[in-house]
């Protein structure tokens, strides 16, 4: 399910991931929870460039 969100799935990946998410609950609740996070996370600011290659979040000295 995660593999969904990071890239467009096959037609037999998403066919197979459509016929188990028809048959379990647990994994259909999971993919809505993914999707939720998913948005979120796409309208979440991002660092500043020079921030995140540097791997610095707080300004070294």
């Amino acid at each position: 399910m995660s593999l969904k969100q990071d890239r467009t799935l096959t037609f037999r990946e998403n066919t197979a991931l459509r016929f188990h998410l028809s048959m379990c609950g647990a994994c259909r609740a999971c993919m809505r929870q993914f999707d939720l996070l998913h948005k979120i996370a796409s309208h979440h600011p991002s660092l500043p460039n020079d921030a995140t290659e540097k791997g610095d979040h707080h300004g070294s000295h």
